[in-house]
């Protein structure tokens, strides 16, 4: 019996590579990675740092001097217990009284670790509110948020659930974000919002966030776009952002000395008005106020003041007794509705000899935590 030769054929890795090194010496693919190349080369040496996202532009500002997020009103006493540092485990229990934005007894517990943050909390009212994030990446990272509020005095109550991804480049940060996204009514619900922040120059960076929202599906869509700006000197910063939907805010923010930070605020909103507002033919109307604020860093202690064109003036002062013990004290004064708010607040934290030798540690450490 004569045996017959097989042709020989070549082996499938061997086509792949001759097929990957033609389209390599593609003149047109060598142009466009050379481009590429040129273009990110000339990127790198500018020496461009990441500008932050388009949502805290404005956040020297509207976070680290005024009192957006921390004031308050009526006793509050917060009680917490660290547990471990690395991974960071520890539980609160808050207590208030007389205030009717806070409830009078609120539990959190949270945990974190280098890619998991996790972070609980039912008050009284039996309103409960999740977080969860996770880093895929050193740059890339999901955000999870959902809130449940029971029926009370103060509304209705409703359910709201968020899904957030961040991707923070050397000089750029790209975010993508649905609030209560549903396909059950049959189109697309929800809010949806994009945006992206780019630095131009070491000083300069640009903006651009872009909104779609659909509250029901009987309901049309609605879209805005809005364009931000932010610019850093030695010892100031200003940004501003516009929106298509008729709006401007503005922000300057200044570091007077080593103690001393001051920031001033303009917002700016310009809408159109129908029959019923501005008579047969509608017009324009226009409102806006101007905020400004100091904060001065104590040696144990914090004082912070603002105040704007409404007639608002509000205080607050963070003073730490000892290393365990804050005490806090707020007050807010508006002239036009002849109104007073005082809050005081009491914060303690509880911690094992190990877990406070363990935080020591890690403050001294070079490397900060993720989340």
């Amino acid at each position: 019996m004569t045996s017959v030769p097989l042709p020989q054929f070549p082996a499938l890795s061997e086509k792949r590579s001759g097929a990957i090194e033609s389209f390599s010496n593609n003149a047109v693919f060598s142009a466009i990675r050379d481009t590429y190349t040129s273009f990110q080369a000339r990127r790198d040496a500018l020496g461009l740092s990441n500008p932050g996202t388009v949502e805290n532009v404005a956040k020297e500002v509207q976070r680290d001097v005024f009192l957006n997020n921390l004031s308050f009103s009526g006793l509050r006493a917060d009680l917490t217990k660290a547990f471990s540092v690395a991974p960071l485990f520890q539980v609160s229990h808050a207590f208030s009284q007389g205030s009717q934005q806070i409830p009078p007894y609120a539990f959190l517990a949270l945990f974190g670790t280098n890619k998991v943050f996790c972070q609980g909390n039912l008050d009284s009212d039996l309103s409960l509110s999740a977080r969860f994030n996770y880093r895929w990446t050193p740059r890339w990272i999901t955000k999870t948020t959902a809130q449940i509020q029971a029926a009370s005095m103060a509304g209705p109550g409703g359910a709201q659930f968020s899904l957030e991804n961040d991707y923070a480049g050397n000089d750029f940060t790209a975010q993508i974000k649905a609030m209560n996204p549903s396909v059950l009514d049959g189109p697309l619900t929800g809010i949806f919002i994009g945006s992206y922040m780019q630095s131009i120059t070491p000083r300069l960076s640009l903006g651009l966030e872009a909104v779609y929202q659909r509250a029901a599906a009987q309901m049309g869509p609605e879209s805005m776009i809005s364009y931000a700006g932010k610019y850093k000197g030695d010892d100031w910063i200003a940004s501003a952002q516009l929106m298509t939907a008729g709006g401007l805010q503005t922000s300057y923010w200044k570091r007077l000395s080593q103690q001393l930070e001051a920031g001033v605020d303009l917002n700016l909103q310009v809408a159109g008005m129908g029959a019923a507002q501005g008579g047969m033919m509608g017009g324009i109307r226009k409102e806006g106020v101007a905020t400004f604020g100091a904060k001065y860093d104590f040696r144990a202690s914090s004082f912070r003041a603002q105040v704007d064109s409404a007639g608002k003036l509000g205080v607050l002062l963070e003073k730490r007794v000892v290393p365990m013990v804050q005490i806090t004290f707020a007050g807010e004064l508006d002239h036009v509705k002849n109104s007073a708010k005082l809050g005081l607040a009491v914060s303690i934290e509880a911690a094992e000899e190990e877990v406070m030798q363990q935080a020591e540690t890690i403050a001294t450490s070079p490397v900060t935590p993720p989340f």
